[in-house]
């Protein structure tokens, strides 16, 4: 017998408690019992007795009088006694039945504190045709794991710092932004320039965007096909070519004709403390635009690097989980990714598939690519909640107060409703697993031990900077709003 999808709030419920094979609550006149199988599951027995039920067969009653039509009565007037004449006890038992059953779950769900995810497999043992009902349900729970070696995360960062080398280069990039273009009689070589007359055509015709005269364009830059920077490399003015590529974006070879009109180098101006003054807004000299061009690109890679660093600690974090992601999470959270992915883009004005060939993808590639992120995301969502309650990390009254408060300022509510709404929803404790989760990955962050590519320690301090505020935690309202909004 089919029985309709489980309401969202049995979903929030926090999972059995380690050790504990069976118990039994007894809600009277309901009685339900949980049983620990193997893997990830466990198994609700529960047992409604006859006056109970006959509860839900009036409601079924009531229900179906609103659907038919009896002569002399008005619409969900007729009482139970005609309707069962007319229609028989069977129709009226099968709706209490498909109606009740997930009630009854959901209250031995949240009593046993099952952490469902995924809709549990339901069969219906006794009270088909009358008597007693029986249920057993067959729920796959979220697993229970410990993160050996998370106290001693190491995470690899990029040293904001730059080395003589790198600032030498950026140096370099400045002075060429000032440069001028002059033309050369050597050959072409990565980093000059070629004025060519471009013409692409595939089977005789033009292809588009490929058919261009006096065309500026910068060897070594790749923005052709692969091979075609090959090709106008070593070229001198008055040289001409012809050669079969694959244009970048296609799967189709084109065939190229090119002539070369100039070849140019760009000069880079003498950096001298009068060209500084000149060029440079608020420097006089050398020394001070070093200076300030150095700390400004340090300041450009702190920045960077805390952007990133959420991101890598918690892939450090996902690779100490030794078991693979359980797929229904895995699935659930790649069908929240790609809704959401389409919905930006739709949001944008882009049609995805437009998209997808301009990047040189196809749909199966880019689930995919989706996928690992959401494996990754249920390895982090395990692991975030081990490291919890190894650290006795809990969400305290204070903790989900201010949580309300932060929610109804962004939804524009008064807090009140906000949590009248999560209460509502048995939504608080979904809440509460969640900040558990935004403080464990705090005390990571403030516990790994951080080093750059060469291996050298980083200070703690400069990583996170002052303010937690900068970082983004994978504390997702979106759910949670919805949940207040479906309330009102």
């Amino acid at each position: 017998m089919a029985f309709p999808v489980l309401p969202p709030p049995l979903r929030r419920c926090r999972g059995p408690k380690r050790g504990r094979k069976t118990r039994r609550y007894t809600l009277r006149p309901v009685k339900s019992t949980l049983e620990a199988l193997e893997g990830n599951n466990v198994k609700l027995s529960i047992e409604v007795d006859e006056a109970e039920f006959d509860t839900n067969i009036d409601a079924a009653f009531r229900k179906i009088a609103h659907e038919v039509r009896m002569p002399g009565f008005r619409p969900g007037k007729a009482p139970r006694k005609v309707l069962e004449a007319r229609i028989g006890m069977d129709a009226a038992r099968g709706q209490a039945l498909s109606d009740a059953i997930p009630q009854y779950l959901s209250r031995a769900v949240r009593e046993h504190d099952v952490d469902l995810i995924a809709t549990p497999d339901i069969n219906l043992v006794d009270g088909q045709e009358s008597g007693p009902v029986r249920f057993e349900a067959t729920c796959q729970v979220r697993p229970e794991i410990t993160v050996p070696g998370y106290n001693g995360l190491r995470v690899e960062l990029v040293n904001p710092e730059l080395t003589d080398e790198e600032f030498a280069e950026a140096v370099e990039a400045e002075l060429r932004r000032h440069g001028s273009l002059v033309d050369s009689d050597a050959p072409s070589k990565a980093g000059d320039y070629v004025i060519i007359d471009l013409v692409g055509t595939r089977n005789g015709e033009p292809v588009a965007g490929l058919n261009v005269d006096e065309w500026t364009y910068e060897v070594g830059r790749g923005w052709v096909a692969p091979g075609f920077d090959d090709q106008v490399t070593g070229v001198k003015k008055g040289d001409t070519l012809s050669f079969t590529a694959v244009p970048n974006g296609t799967e189709e070879a084109a065939d190229f004709s090119v002539t070369v009109n100039k070849v140019q180098t760009l000069a880079l101006p003498e950096l001298t403390d009068a060209w500084v003054a000149e060029n440079i807004a608020e420097h006089d000299t050398v020394e001070e635009w070093k200076g300030a061009l150095r700390a400004r690109l340090a300041e450009m890679r702190v920045n960077t690097m805390r952007r990133t660093v959420v991101d890598r600690v918690t892939d450090a974090l996902a690779a100490l989980v030794d078991i693979e992601a359980p797929e229904v999470m895995v699935q659930g959270d790649l069908q929240a990714r790609v809704q959401n992915t389409v919905q930006q883009f739709q949001q944008q004005g882009i049609a995805l598939d437009q998209w997808l060939s301009a990047t040189g993808q196809d749909t199966a590639s880019f689930v995919e690519g989706l996928k690992i992120q959401s494996e990754k995301a249920v390895k982090v969502d395990l692991a975030l909640r081990a490291v919890a309650t190894a650290q006795s990390i809990e969400a305290t009254d204070d903790d989900i107060e201010a949580e309300f408060q932060a929610i109804a300022m962004q939804v524009n509510e008064k807090v009140a409703k906000v949590r009248k709404a999560y209460e509502q929803n048995d939504a608080v404790t979904d809440l509460a697993s969640q900040i558990r989760k935004s403080k464990a990955l705090d005390w990571l962050l403030h516990n790994a031990t951080y080093v750059d590519q060469n291996g050298a320690t980083l200070d703690t301090e400069t990583v996170l900077g002052h303010s937690e505020a900068d970082h983004d935690h994978p504390h997702d309202h979106q759910h949670d709003h919805t949940d207040a909004e479906d309330a009102e």
